[in-house]
């Protein structure tokens, strides 16, 4: 609603304490000034969860309008005890609504002309309930004459926006199945013609991506599965406590895999079970089919001992001689690459070594699964893995970034499997995922953004009602430019006041009914000082 970009000050209605008599006054005041009250911390500790469970306070009509008189009073120059005061953030207040235009914000922001403040913009946002009825919603007519009352322009411009929901929460037998991941798209354009029209083919198109790797539907979710396990051996190493899953195979599956190699020493053929997922692999080495079968079985440090006891014992005596990738680089396959040798280090199978080996054989072998589909897929080269593959860094470290190459991957599943973007788009937002991770922490609820052509994706949205649609009117130039707008959303736009609605939108893509919209509307003023 607001297209600032510094900070602003919030002004609301402190929430009182719950330890106040009844029969107390409480005053309304803007939590933008320091609280002195020295009461004890118990008393804290409650107002905190008080206001935590009510959320933020709206003030009355009234009060907010004496803090943007306030607010302007302090920024004309005009006004002899303020001459020179340097220009304050912008000031926002929460309202009640209880005004017949129904108020929810009123805003106020400087206008300057060098260092010296000339004005200021005056905003208020009002909101209407839901309703079905599209006739009742403001024309563009109106909006431009709402705009024209208020500026008297000599031209106009309109511009026109919208947020399409194209993944994430699905509706099964009038059920919300919840979505921790979700693709929108926002779109903007020029010459708007009417309200809540379809964005057009020529618009300016951004995906927003947002995904969990838990989801039990992506093909991607045994490989998370697979990283969860290497995950907890890294907690188990930092912390010295281990969550084990419950096994998917027995322990002595993974004996038998051995006693196979030890009777047939030949180049093990990678069963098709072993890795049947979305980055299958048909070349696994012996350390890299070894982790698969422990990883589904073990469920304790013992169970990682002795398996790992009988590998290289059987190496030390020359009972095994497996095939493994030249540029293996865990501690057991250096040990195999001995073994060709005749000469085996002692390895010490005691505290956390097997488990610091167990993790090394997952390490070097999920990086190999994600080069295979990225470099198989040309989405990116050797080079621009570097930072992701290197073993430079110590085991937590190299986890981690283990993980942001499974959301990356995560990524690139939906945009592929669901979406089926060309190949251009998925290199540009690989390269994208990759640059970001260099220099950010893993994160799930960071959206990835994608410029992208409408029509790759026209049959999602064409048909479908928009969760967000805005027109928008303004008129003159720089810090003068002046604005008015309005949002219609399947939502409220304001988090401080309770909307009555006989609508609920419980409806996502195709299975919906006729949408209820909530009305936004802004409004700006400016007032310059003589």
């Amino acid at each position: 609603m607001y297209c600032g970009n510094q900070p602003v000050l919030i002004c609301q209605k402190v929430v009182p304490k719950i330890n106040e008599p009844d029969d107390q006054p409480t005053t309304e005041t803007s939590n933008c000034t320091d609280n002195d009250d020295d009461a004890d911390a118990d008393d804290h500790v409650d107002a905190n969860a008080l206001q935590a469970e009510l959320g933020p306070q709206p003030l009355t009509i009234m009060k907010a309008r004496q803090f943007l008189s306030w607010y302007t009073l302090s920024q004309n120059a005009n006004v002899s005890s303020v001459d020179n005061n340097p220009a304050l953030h912008p000031l926002w207040v929460r309202c009640d609504m209880s005004d017949p235009a129904g108020t929810t914000w009123f805003g106020a922001e400087t206008v300057c002309m060098g260092n010296r403040v000339s004005g200021v913009k005056l905003y208020s946002v009002t909101c209407k309930g839901s309703t079905v009825d599209k006739g009742s919603l403001i024309t563009l007519d109106k909006l431009k004459q709402e705009h024209k009352k208020r500026h008297h322009p000599t031209s106009m411009a309109i511009k026109g926006s919208a947020r399409f929901n194209l993944f994430g929460s699905t509706v099964v037998e009038n059920t919300i199945i919840e979505s921790q991941s979700s693709v929108t798209v926002d779109f903007k354009w020029s010459h708007v013609e009417s309200i809540l029209e379809t964005p057009p083919l020529s618009s300016i198109a951004t995906l927003n991506i947002k995904v969990a790797s838990m989801n039990m539907r992506s093909p991607m979710y045994e490989m998370y599965r697979e990283l969860e396990f290497l995950q907890s051996l890294a907690n188990g190493l930092r912390t010295g406590e281990t969550e084990w899953v419950e096994p998917l195979e027995s322990i002595i599956n993974v004996v038998a895999f051995l006693l196979h190699l030890f009777l047939k020493i030949t180049k093990p053929k990678t069963e098709t079970d072993i890795f049947n997922s979305f980055l299958e692999r048909g070349d696994l080495d012996f350390v890299e089919q070894l982790w698969d079968r422990m990883r589904k079985s073990v469920t304790s440090y013992q169970d990682i001992g002795d398996c790992l006891k009988l590998v290289t014992e059987a190496l030390r005596y020359g009972d095994i001689k497996p095939w493994i990738h030249r540029d293996s680089s865990s501690s057991l396959s250096k040990l195999i690459l001995q073994s060709y040798h005749q000469q085996i280090d002692h390895v010490s199978l005691t505290g956390v070594t097997p488990v610091q080996m167990l993790l090394e054989m997952g390490l070097d072998k999920m990086r190999k699964d994600y080069i295979n589909y990225l470099i198989g897929k040309e989405l990116t080269t050797l080079n621009h893995l570097c930072y992701y593959l290197s073993t430079e860094v110590d085991l937590q470290e190299q986890v981690i970034r283990l993980r942001k190459l499974h959301h990356l991957l995560e990524i690139i599943e939906i945009c592929t499997t669901f979406l089926c973007l060309p190949y251009d788009r998925l290199f540009l937002l690989t390269q994208s995922c990759l640059q970001h991770y260099k220099t950010h922490p893993y994160d799930e609820e960071h959206e990835f953004k994608l410029q992208i052509k409408p029509a790759l994706i026209s049959h999602f949205y064409q048909k479908e009602q928009p969760v967000l649609w805005g027109a928008e009117v303004s008129s003159g130039h720089g810090s003068r430019e002046v604005r008015t707008s309005v949002q219609l959303s399947d939502r409220p736009l304001v988090d401080h006041v309770i909307f009555e609605t006989d609508y609920p939108n419980e409806t996502v893509n195709g299975d919906s009914e006729t949408l209820a919209f909530f009305s936004t509307m802004v409004c700006c003023s400016l007032v310059s000082f003589a």
